[in-house]
């Protein structure tokens, strides 16, 4: 039994000084354009999910009328949303390419989140995403406020035409 466990440490410690050598003498790309890691996308997309949880259930307290969707574009404005996530059909800006991960367009011609439930976009809005260009908004914004913006992503497919004029524009 001892030799079980010697030899179940020796392997352990085998294989976390391959993986870090691998990883420290170039074994890994860290550059912004080089393709995602071997399960990269499957475990952040997992991990983003269990973090999000059962707030993806939350109802919102504010309805997907024209006023409140007017106000959430006022937010996606004059917040910065727009400088990142783009304008309504430009779809993705420069700045998207260059960051890694990819920042998505979440104004059509994309679909963005307009098929995620609202309470999980109001969760990513409210706490950001580690490991990537999305902040944080939850200390910057009212719960309002947050749920005006995610109500309007969430509909963004599906705008009147007095918000989509109101997301044409320049950001602020």
């Amino acid at each position: 039994m001892t030799k079980f466990l010697v030899g179940m440490i020796v392997g352990a410690c085998l294989l976390a000084l391959a993986g870090f050598l691998f990883v420290t003498q170039g074994g890994v790309n860290m550059s912004n354009d080089a393709p995602p890691l071997p399960l990269e996308r499957y475990l952040a997309n997992h991990a983003l999910a269990a973090s999000i949880g059962s707030a993806e259930n939350d109802k919102s307290p504010v309805p997907a009328d024209e006023a409140t969707l007017l106000a959430g574009a006022k937010v996606y404005q004059e917040r910065g949303c727009i400088g990142c996530h783009g304008a309504y059909g430009q779809g993705a800006t420069g700045l998207s390419q260059r960051i890694y991960p990819h920042i998505p367009p979440l104004l059509p011609p994309a679909e963005g989140v307009t098929d995620d439930p609202v309470g999980a976009t109001h969760w990513v809005v409210k706490h950001g995403i580690r490991f990537s260009g999305m902040p944080s908004f939850g200390k910057k914004l009212t719960d309002t406020e947050l749920w005006q913006v995610s109500q309007m992503l969430r509909n963004a497919n599906e705008l009147p035409p007095s918000v989509q004029d109101s997301l044409r524009g320049k950001p602020k």
